[in-house]
């Protein structure tokens, strides 16, 4: 098949990505710097200087257990500074990072540990439970406070001058050198591991810095969770730019303002279903008042820009990027409203047909995309030759997801092909909720659909067929699902169907079920709240 030609000649430009690799620049950086502030969390503050000693000492902790580079290591540890911790000290012996959703149970989390096969778990206990027998399929079992006892925000130089030398001083890390297999979408089945380089994570936090414009002192509020990729691309994105991170627990709607004033947040991000629910929050008379200058992310509709930017006083900046390549591959620093900008010069960009030719301005095609630099391309799924050879179409990568393009070379993004919907924020392969319902007695198949929220994301749908001689009430499914998925998996609406429109090879077609909601059984409308529901960042937001 002929390779299709960019047809977005106009890029965004960017600095290279240094040489130096992270762990390196961590280095230089606490012995040039030692007492410039890294992050805040709460009173505390660290420094490059204590990130740096906490860092090597982790490190000399992990190598002493007989971790050794190359090795995987899974991650299970709540929005903290250990965790930040955590994730370079793994960096800096070459580790590769496998991170876990802490809201995981059930057969998503389990089918982690199945895939990505860790060597190593470092968690936090209070995530035992959930964890169950899946600690089993590690070698080593790792709590978080056993390997950081004693390991305190105030290490001092003097403290750190008595560290023993091990292995962990002696690691090599190259450029090149896989460090993550962050979880993909799995939006047209499993989630797959997507390799992450040392160059790749740099990658994302230079996109990030040219993105917002940030310069050395501006803040980051950090209220993502660092098992997701855009919360560790802001962690490095700190280190290479020199600015702070102003790290909270979780994510509020509520005290959204509140934090960015309390710590002098220069730059806030937003996902999904983010800036709805700040604008949803009821008018207060200081909500301008804050020394914030940016909001960037991904996801804001052209009809939220202008309503976000008048309302709090701020600058959108919006961009477009996906687990497979970087943070961002297209940027809109100063565009227009509803625009996920133009390609960094580190790749090409092209808008193709289902043949992979390339379609003409102001049509819709998927975004098809290759490295412009070597090594900043796809660099495939971890044990998983058929889905990464899906994935291309020779040097490019089939992101599955739509746009357009203007006259001036601004793309548009127009939805999903994939099977996966998008739901406050969080991407959820429909396979992963659909096979736990399958596992139900009274189930012969199910699936699963978005349909539109008042948040502008999706809600979720769940068409089930019954086994002949079966019944089971909607509320049942829902209270029978709550220990085996994820809160944010938990559907909103079932509906019940007698058979399923199919293709010829009897898959399921979609596209053609119905996505109206009227008449169909609402959990929200049905009096029950799902325990894990309660603790969701949507009611977060509302009642913290």
């Amino acid at each position: 098949m002929s390779q299709p030609t960019p047809v977005l000649h106009t890029h965004v430009d960017i600095a290279s990505v240094p040489d130096e690799t992270i762990a390196a620049t961590l280095a230089r950086r606490a012995e040039t710097t030692p007492d410039a502030v890294y992050c805040r969390f709460n009173d505390d503050v660290m420094t490059l200087g204590e990130l740096a000693r906490r860092v090597d000492r982790l490190a000399d902790v992990l190598s002493a257990q007989g971790l050794r580079h190359g090795d995987r290591v899974a991650l299970m540890l709540p929005s903290h500074p250990d965790h930040l911790v955590a994730i370079f000290a793994l960096i800096k012996l070459g580790l590769v990072r496998v991170p876990v959703n802490v809201h995981l149970v059930g057969a998503s989390l389990s089918h982690l540990f199945d895939h990505l096969a860790p060597k190593a778990l470092l968690a936090d206990r209070q995530y035992a439970e959930a964890l169950g027998h899946d600690i089993d399929k590690v070698d080593q079992m790792l709590w978080r406070d056993e390997v950081f006892a004693n390991r305190t925000n105030t290490d001092t130089d003097a403290d750190a001058g008595t560290d023993k030398r091990t292995d962990a001083q002696h690691s090599v890390v190259v450029a090149d050198d896989i460090l993550a297999l962050t979880p993909s979408s799995g939006t047209t089945g499993a989630p797959k591991g997507v390799l992450k380089s040392d160059r790749t994570l740099r990658a994302g936090a230079m996109a990030i810095l040219r993105l917002t414009g940030a310069q050395p002192g501006d803040t980051f509020l950090l209220w993502e969770a660092l098992h997701h990729g855009a919360g560790v691309a802001v962690a490095i994105s700190a280190l290479l730019g020199g600015t702070q991170l102003a790290m909270v627990e979780r994510f509020s709607a509520s005290r959204f303002w509140d934090d960015a004033r309390r710590y002098g947040v220069t730059h806030i991000h937003y996902l999904g279903s983010v800036l709805p629910m700040l604008l949803n929050q009821p008018p207060r008379s200081d909500e301008r008042q804050h020394s914030v200058r940016v909001a960037w992310g991904g996801g804001c509709p052209a009809e939220l820009w202008m309503s976000f930017a008048q309302r709090f006083g701020v600058e959108m900046r919006e961009g477009y990027g996906l687990s497979e390549l970087t943070t961002f591959v297209t940027v809109n620093p100063d565009g227009p409203a509803g625009s996920i900008g133009k390609p960094l010069t580190y790749f090409d960009v092209a808008l193709t047909d289902e043949n992979g030719h390339p379609v003409a301005p102001g049509e819709i095609g998927e975004i098809t995309v290759r490295g412009r630099v070597p090594g900043l391309g796809f660099l495939g799924y971890f044990r998983n030759v058929d889905a990464e050879s899906s994935a291309r179409r020779g040097e490019w990568f089939l992101t599955g997801d739509l746009a357009r393009q203007d006259a001036h070379g601004y793309l548009y993004f127009a939805g999903r092909r994939k099977d996966m919907v998008r739901r406050r924020g969080i991407n959820i392969a429909a396979w992963e909720v659909e096979r736990v319902f399958a596992e139900h007695p009274a189930i012969e198949e199910t699936a699963l659909v978005g349909v539109p929220s008042a948040l502008g994301e999706d809600e979720l749908k769940l068409f089930v067929r019954l086994r002949a001689g079966h019944a089971v009430a909607p509320l049942d499914l829902i209270q029978w699902c709550e220990s085996r998925m994820p809160y944010f998996q938990i559907p909103r609406y079932v509906s019940f169907i007698d058979e399923f429109p199919k293709t010829p090879t009897q898959r399921i077609r979609k596209n053609d079920l119905e996505r109206s909601v009227d008449g169909v059984w609402d959990l929200e409308s049905s009096g029950y709240t799902p325990a894990k529901t309660r603790t969701s960042v949507r009611d977060r937001g509302r009642h913290a």
